[in-house]
């Protein structure tokens, strides 16, 4: 069996943990870049990176994850399908945020750094990610 077999047969929440672990790379990333970088506010940087995050993500659940429920017609259901991800996930996002926001501006350190913030925002919000694409975005045909 070969690797993409093996990881192909582990559980989607499983295969959903691996993408969202490779989106939290891009999220942190992305926000590393706007608030040291570029030197924006850090909820700023934050809400770029957490958009940029979910479309990496809703990439790779459809590809990875989900890929026998994505849609495969045209650019206008591919389109759909990523804003139905963006709405269904709006939840978790809102959770993730509000947590990084709770965190940064009211916690002593190290809680408040932006990234250790965002790690457990992250975290906060999977389980109301997973569930939601699953149930509206991924449905079965």
């Amino acid at each position: 069996m070969t690797l993409a077999e093996r990881i192909a047969a582990l559980p989607p929440f499983i295969r959903f943990g691996m993408v969202g672990g490779a989106g939290f790379v891009v999220d942190e990333a992305i926000l590393t870049l706007g608030h040291y970088g570029l030197g924006l506010d850090p909820l700023v940087a934050r809400a770029i990176s957490i958009l940029c995050a979910m479309t990496f993500t809703w990439w790779g659940n459809r590809i990875f994850t989900f890929a026998e429920h994505a849609a495969n017609e045209s650019a206008g259901a591919i389109l759909g399908e990523w804003f139905k991800f963006v709405l269904a996930n709006a939840l978790g996002a809102v959770v993730n945020y509000g947590t990084f926001t709770v965190l940064v501006r009211f916690a002593p350190a190290p809680l408040s750094n932006p990234l250790l913030a965002t790690a457990i925002g992250v975290g906060v919000g999977l389980i109301f990610n997973f569930t939601l694409s699953k149930r509206f975005v991924f449905r079965p045909k």
